[in-house]
Parts: C-alpha cells; sequence; structure tokens
C-alpha cells in the first residue's frame, strides 16, 4: 500500500502530476543502513525544473521524455548524474565526499533537522525527539531543545510558559499546520491543549517569520505539524502514569476509507487527584486537574486531479482546581474560608486545508486554509473572578508560482481575521471587536547551490490598528561546504491581550492599574518591534562522525511595548513603553554523533533582556542571563531480535540567577533578595522497546530534587496585602518519577 506523502500548503510546489517520478536519496554506508537525507537537491540536466528532498529523503518530480538526465547533489557528499528512460521509483545513494578518501562515515537521521538549504533558521523536531522525554503536551515538548526555554508562570497553576530569543510565547506565532492556533484567550493555558502523540513534527523558526503567515510574529514561528490519518498507524495506544498523580491515555484510531479518503480519530485524557503540599506551605504543590481532547481528522488525496484536503473538527474540556489544601470550592468559593481558585476551559475548533496543484504545470498551486475557534474560560482565584470569551474566524488563501524558471519562486495571497472578546475582570467588563484584511507579496530565489533569499512584505487594514505595512527578509549563502550563514529582520505588530496573557496577576492581591488611556485596546497602543538576526551553520567530521556547530545572535528592539510592571509589590501596572526596550538572546550549540549510537548536544545561552519601568531601566524579572544545556542519548540494539533495543535520554538544564521585581516596600518577613539562587535540573528517561508494535518507558524528571522553598509570599494570610504567587523561578514539587506504555498496530 502506497503511503501518502503531504506536503504543507504553503510549500510551493505540491509533487502532483499525471507523469511523474518519485524517489528516496539515502547516505552510502558500510552497514546498508538506510540513512535518509533531507534536503538533497534533485533536478533535471540543462533545465531549470528540480526541487529537494524532504524530511524523509523523499522527492517527486514531473517528468517528460526529452528529460533523461537526472542531477542529484548534497553539500559534502559526491554528485550523480543517473539516466532515466522511465518512469519508475528511484532510490539512490549518495557517496560521502569524504569515503573517497578511505575514511568511512555513518551516522543515524538526526531527530533535530537543521537545514543547510533554506533560507530561515528553521529546526525541525521529529517525532523519535518528542518521545526522548515525557511530552504529554506541546508545552512539554521542548524539554530536549536548547531553543526553548520553558518556565513555570506561577506557584499556583503550574502553567508552562515557553520562551524564545528572551521573550515569552505572546510574542511568537504558535501554529497548527500553519493556521495561527494558541493566540489571544488561549495564551496561558493553550500549549497544554494540544497532546503530544498529535504531534508529528514541529518546526521552529528563529527571528521574523514569513509574511504568509501574519503579522504578530516577533521572536518566531512554532509550527505544529499533526499525525496525518493515511499515514498514521491504524491503532495506537499510550498510557502515562506520574508519581505526581497524572495519569494520562491518548488512543489513535485512523482507518483509509478508500483510495481517496481517511480519516482518524485521536482521543486525549488526563486527570490529577491527588493532592501534594510537599513543602508544608498549605498551598497545593501541583493542581488537580480533569481534561478530555477529542480530534476527528479527515483527509482527501486525488493525485490525478492534483487535488489533497483537510478537515478537523476538535472538542475540549479542561478544568483545573488548586489553591489551599483544604479548599473545598463547594464550601469556599467566593469566601475568606479558603483560598482557591478553579480554571473551566470548554473549546471548539473547526478546521480545514485545501490544495489543489495543475497537474499540467506543477509549479502552479493554490491553498486555502480556513479556522474556526470558540474558547471559553471561567476561572476564579481567591476572589478575584476573570472570565473570557474568544470567538475567531480565520482564513488564508495562497497561489504558489514561478518568475521565468524555478529559482524565482513567488507566493501572494490575501487572509482575513475576525476575533470577538468578551472579558469580565474582576468588576469590570472589557469587550470588543477585531477584524483585519491582509494582502501579502513573498519571492524566493533559489539557485540551487549557495544562495537562497527569500523577502517578502504584507500591508494589513485592522479596524483598530488601521493601515500598516510589514517587510520581511531572510537570506542564506553558504560560504563552503556544508555551511550556512544566516540573515534575517522583520517588523511585527500585535496587539496585547494583556489579561489573557498575564493571568498570573490574578494570584496575588495586587492592584490593576492602566496608566494609559488613549490607546485602541484597553487604552493602550498596539505593541511593535523589529528584529534582526545572525546566524552561522557549520557541519563537520571529527574522527569520522559527524557533527555540527552553530551560533546565532538576535535582537528585538520594540518600538512599543505594552509594559507589565510588577515593580511595586501592592499593584501591576500596564503602560505603553517611555523609553527603550530590548531583548538580545546568543547562542552557541554543538552536537556530535560520538559512536554509531551515542549523540551529545551541548548549548549555551546568554539573555540581555532590559526594559524602561517607571523605575528606570531594568532586566527584565525571571529571565536569567545565563544558561546551559547538556543532552546525551544513546541507543543499544539487541542482537538476538532486530526489532529490540533500548534507548537512554538525559537533559542537564542550568540558570543563572534571576532578578525578583522588587519587594522593598513590604514587611521585612516578605522582602526578598534581588536575585534568586541558581537552578540545576536533570532530567531522564529509559525506553525499552519490545518490538515495532509494543514499547514501555520510565523515567524522572527534576532528579536533582531542586525545590523553590517558599514560592508565594505570604500564605499564612493568603487574602492579606502580601499575597503573592508570582516569584517563581524554579520547579515547586521537586523530583517526580513516570511510567508508561506505548503499542501500536500499523
Amino acid at each position: 500500500m502506497k503511503r501518502l506523502l503531504f506536503v504543507t500548503l504553503f510549500i510551493p510546489a505540491f509533487m502532483f502530476s499525471q507523469e511523474k517520478i518519485n524517489g528516496v536519496i539515502m547516505e552510502a554506508n558500510e552497514e546498508k543502513e538506510q540513512i535518509v537525507l533531507p534536503g538533497a537537491n534533485v533536478y533535471w540536466l540543462n533545465t531549470t525544473v528540480g526541487t529537494t528532498t524532504d524530511n524523509d529523503g523523499k522527492f517527486t518530480l514531473p517528468y517528460k521524455k526529452e528529460n533523461t538526465k537526472l542531477i542529484i547533489s548534497y553539500v559534502g557528499f559526491k554528485s550523480d548524474t543517473l539516466i532515466v528512460k522511465e518512469i519508475k521509483e528511484i532510490r539512490h545513494w549518495l557517496a560521502p565526499i569524504s569515503a573517497l578518501n578511505e575514511v568511512t562515515v555513518t551516522s543515524r537521521t538526526q531527530t533535530i533537522a537543521k537545514s543547510y538549504l533554506k533560507a530561515q533558521n528553521t529546526y525541525t523536531i521529529s517525532s523519535d525527539e518528542l518521545l526522548k522525554a515525557a511530552c504529554c503536551n506541546l508545552s512539554e515538548s521542548f524539554e530536549t531543545n536548547p531553543s526553548i526555554d520553558v518556565n513555570f508562570a506561577d506557584a499556583v497553576t503550574g502553567t508552562r510558559q515557553i520562551r524564545m530569543l528572551g521573550l515569552t510565547s505572546p510574542y511568537i506565532l504558535i501554529a497548527t499546520e500553519n493556521i495561527p492556533s494558541i493566540r489571544g484567550a488561549s495564551q496561558a493555558f493553550g500549549l497544554s491543549f494540544i497532546p503530544g502523540t498529535w504531534v508529528e513534527s514541529i518546526q521552529i523558526t528563529k527571528g521574523a517569520g514569513s509574511v504568509v503567515n501574519g503579522y504578530e510574529s516577533i521572536a518566531g514561528q512554532i509550527n505544529a505539524e499533526l499525525v496525518k490519518p493515511a499515514t498514521d498507524k491504524s491503532f495506537f495506544l499510550n498510557m502515562y502514569l506520574s508519581a505526581n498523580g497524572r495519569a494520562e491515555l491518548n488512543t489513535h484510531i485512523n482507518h483509509k476509507i478508500n483510495d481517496k479518503w481517511s480519516t482518524g480519530v485521536y482521543i486525549h485524557g488526563n486527570q490529577r487527584t491527588e493532592k501534594f503540599d510537599k513543602n508544608e506551605d498549605s498551598f497545593l504543590d501541583v493542581p488537580l486537574a480533569n481534561q478530555i481532547n477529542v480530534l476527528n481528522r479527515w483527509q482527501y488525496a486525488n493525485t490525478e486531479k492534483g487535488l489533497v484536503s483537510f478537515i478537523n473538527l476538535k472538542y475540549l474540556s479542561d478544568h483545573k482546581l488548586t489553591g489551599q489544601v483544604q479548599f473545598n470550592p463547594e464550601t469556599d468559593k467566593n469566601t475568606f474560608d479558603a483560598w482557591g481558585s478553579e480554571v473551566d476551559t470548554k473549546r471548539y475548533e473547526l478546521a480545514t486545508k485545501f490544495g489543489y496543484v495543475n497537474p499540467e504545470i506543477t509549479y502552479k498551486s493554490v491553498g486555502v486554509q480556513a479556522a474556526f475557534i470558540g474558547h471559553k474560560q471561567d476561572s476564579y482565584f481567591g476572589l478575584n473572578n476573570y472570565n473570557i470569551q474568544h470567538n475567531s474566524f480565520y482564513i488564508n488563501a495562497v497561489y504558489n508560482s514561478i518568475i521565468s524558471d524555478s529559482r524565482h519562486k513567488i507566493k501572494t495571497g490575501l487572509n482575513y481575521t475576525y476575533d470577538f472578546y468578551d472579558e469580565a475582570v474582576k468588576v469590570l467588563n472589557f469587550a470588543r471587536n477585531e477584524n483585519s484584511t491582509g494582502a501579502f507579496f513573498e519571492y524566493n530565489y533559489d539557485n540551487l547551490d549557495k544562495l537562497n533569499l527569500i523577502a517578502g512584505v504584507r500591508v494589513d487594514h485592522h479596524n483598530l490598528l488601521n493601515i500598516f505595512i510589514t517587510p520581511r527578509l531572510h537570506v542564506k549563502y553558504s560560504l563552503w561546504e556544508k555551511s550556512a550563514l544566516r540573515g534575517s529582520f522583520g517588523r511585527g505588530k500585535r496587539s496585547a491581550n494583556i489579561f489573557a496573557e498575564n493571568q498570573k496577576l490574578f494570584s496575588t492581591s495586587r492592584n490593576i492599574n492602566i496608566l494609559d488611556t488613549n490607546g485602541a485596546i484597553y487604552g493602550l497602543d498596539p505593541e511593535i518591534a523589529w528584529n534582526y538576526g545572525l546566524s552561522f551553520l557549520q557541519g563537520f567530521n571529527l574522527f569520522g562522525r559527524k557533527g555540527d556547530i552553530a551560533l546565532d545572535y538576535y535582537r528585538t528592539d520594540f518600538v512599543n511595548q505594552v509594559v507589565v510592571d510588577y515593580e511595586n509589590p501592592r499593584r501591576v501596572s500596564f503602560y505603553n513603553l517611555r523609553g527603550k526596550s530590548v531583548a538580545s538572546s546568543s547562542q552557541l550549540e554543538l552536537n556530535y554523533n560520538a559512536q554509531k549510537y551515542l549523540d551529545f548536544r551541548f548549548a549555551y545561552k546568554f539573555y540581555e533582556v532590559e526594559t524602561e519601568y517607571e523605575s528606570g531601566l531594568l532586566q527584565k524579572p525571571l529571565v536569567p542571563k545565563h544558561r546551559v544545556f547538556f543532552n546525551v542519548s544513546y541507543e543499544v540494539n539487541s542482537k538476538i531480535k532486530a526489532d529490540s533495543k533500548w534507548k537512554f535520554d538525559t537533559t542537564f538544564n542550568w540558570l543563572s540567577e534571576q532578578r525578583f521585581s522588587s519587594t522593598q516596600d513590604n514587611p521585612i518577613q516578605f522582602q526578598l533578595n534581588e536575585f534568586s539562587p541558581t537552578v540545576g535540573t536533570l532530567n531522564a528517561q529509559i525506553t525499552k522497546v519490545f518490538s515495532s508494535k509494543f514499547e514501555i518507558y520510565f523515567g524522572g524528571e527534576n532528579i536533582t530534587n531542586v525545590r523553590q522553598e517558599k514560592p508565594i509570599l505570604s500564605t499564612s494570610d493568603a487574602f492579606g496585602s502580601n499575597f503573592d504567587a508570582t516569584f517563581v523561578y524554579g520547579p515547586v514539587f521537586g523530583s517526580s518519577y513516570y511510567a508508561g506504555l506505548r503499542y501500536k498496530i500499523d
């Protein structure tokens, strides 16, 4: 049965054709392993018709009888010319250049792929990488990746917050299959609404993203590709149990209806019913929780007519209960008897994607994406009520073609976004409608050798933000073999949802002050920033083994930012930037395959994030200047059974001291030092693969048992003026251990 290869709607070439050849390009090695080569160039000699292989090393090219010589090249490998006289499937192995000098180079497909060819600085995280940790949802999918930081937002809800280039998730465009999905009301908890087993791969793009996906991206873009009914296992089961009381079940059921239609039902459930208070501060270390998440996915493909389509129907119900151990919502809610919190979320999603490519002219294609999301959160934090309803509609249409030849590609199109917000914040109500219409054009020059350039611009009309222009530029140049020097710059603009994005403020006794009143949203102006980046990637062979080293520097300059000011412990203030706000990020990353099944990953990161507050230019609170990351993974194959193996993975994270917002106006017993202690955590997982169908795994998080002893101020007087749960710099629960199993049927 042929496997269906789906190509994202926004990639210029849908490789569907009545006359075409398919193939896969692999690396030649003595062990005769099938090591695929993503990003290899494949083109017809003396023509401009060509493509690059995907992450699985696969390619598709239009075929004409007059084209007989197929050129295959890849940086660091000997180029080959194949004679093709008929339509057939091609499986070809390229020899490493170093092999010509009798040096054998062997490696495995990397679970985090870096491209030497693309203009954008994009990393692709495969499903194999996600399995290295207890990846229960998208917020936990980055534990083994140094480009994304994972932190806890507060000590009450246990919410995980991600950070890229020194900036939190609202400045990152987070999409599901290139449809913006985690935005607006879902900013605080939305990452936990995408189960890890649903994710096929994740693409992380540093710096300003493509104009095709919108104008909101400032620090970068994260895109999660979901598993496809046509290529996913017909049945998949994952069960997980953690010592912190969390139990989880994931089930995939896929069915091929006919040669064109496939469908899948994906069910996720998790709950935590056991109470923990290890630090004995009377507050739960982790919230009680209950989530049901169901996705029904339909896939259609008609290769003869050049049609492909997806339809997604999703329902989510998520409930969290936290606060003091003795809190009973039936008797204590909205009283002074005990401090407690409940967050109840209902979410409905309908999304569709449609693509068409002209079977006769394969470089011309049209893609349309549309999504409707209904999101409703009812919540309270002690005596602070916060409810939000957010209905959104998004549609994006893209046309792909070329100018003159396939080295010059273009994307152009239109999109429309509508958002309705209705918020109840304590005793106040905020409601608004936002709608924007945009047109974009993106030009891509790729000479299939050294230079790749993407230049884009979009013009948007927003009912509250008026008309504005968003330019983006990405350039890649190969200085020599297996190198990629990249530069980028771009502008981003967004309206800040100050309450949805900062829900931790409700877990305090602070008053809320909005100091500006003339802006279009909450009286505030939109956030505008420029992002500049420079990166260098170099592959190498050392002692016959592969590795790569990457250096990058990114800087974000805010023209305006909605400043969230916690420097006065009695209040949290929102106001437009009155000086400068800068976030700079420098990263060094080293990856090395030391032995056939032994991989090392090391990274050092330096942040300089400063903002002008009312009290002066200060380092942003709870952002460590230094981070050290180290990961090692190892596999042991069974000598008795071919598909049986052991997998070991360990990750160490060290964070330098982090600045606390000022507590000098508090009574002395509630004052904190200016900086937190350093934090070092160790995670590890062992997986036993019994066969291609069954495996078990067990591991530990924060094995070093690092724990912030007093994450909440004034726990003995939770309704008093000094109560504050926002000073979280490290783990609250301490070490936790887990176990699980995976069962699958092809």
